[in-house]
């Protein structure tokens, strides 16, 4: 695999893992889910956090949303804008809206959330490796942010099942670590 672009092997490892992801039981998702959230909430970086930026569930991710309803945080979700992520404040009862990939977000007229205010990234990943290093979808949304100056030091929790926490990734120079990484049976990243 040495031979192959960097891109090709992410393309095909995508297909392969979202394939994977995707061939789980409802039942078995919900329970791997549920137990990613219970670990997290048990989590110092959770805890002592105040503003989390998360995500909503699409196309079988870890799902987050048993967190949401918990009033002691308060909860940020992105609206794709042309190339960036743009973070809005969410709680319980706003109304969503499907944005160009079909992923559920907040509407535009959402109040914003100043990266200042952010105490912690959920960030979901197609995978992640032992080292840190995210595989998500291709369209360097989260690369693009977590490299601005403005939210290159917050602290960065992926979200992945066990299937897809790899020993490595092959990754591009502008990859950068996340702090952290999450899955059902806990706490597995650097963190």
């Amino acid at each position: 695999m040495q031979d192959v672009p960097k891109a090709e092997q992410k393309a095909e490892l995508r297909r392969t893992l979202l394939k994977a992801r995707q061939s789980m039981s409802v039942r078995d998702w919900r329970e791997k889910s549920d137990r990613i959230c219970s670990h997290l909430q048990t989590s110092v970086l959770f805890a002592q956090a105040k503003t989390i930026l998360a995500y909503f569930s699409f196309r079988q991710e870890p799902d987050l949303s048993p967190l949401f309803a918990n009033t002691k945080y308060r909860w940020g979700f992105p609206r794709c804008v042309g190339k960036s992520l743009h973070w809005h404040i969410w709680e319980p009862n706003d109304t969503l809206q499907f944005g160009a990939y079909g992923i559920s977000e907040p509407h535009a007229n959402a109040p914003s959330i100043d990266p200042a205010e952010v105490d912690l990234i959920l960030v979901p990943s197609v995978a992640c490796d032992y080292q840190g290093y995210r595989l998500g979808y291709g369209g360097g949304y989260y690369d693009r942010l977590l490299n601005s100056p403005e939210w290159f030091a917050k602290p960065t929790i992926g979200i992945v099942f066990d299937l897809a926490y790899l020993p490595q990734l092959p990754i591009e120079p502008w990859d950068k670590p996340l702090k952290t990484v999450f899955s059902e049976t806990g706490l597995t990243g650097k963190g």
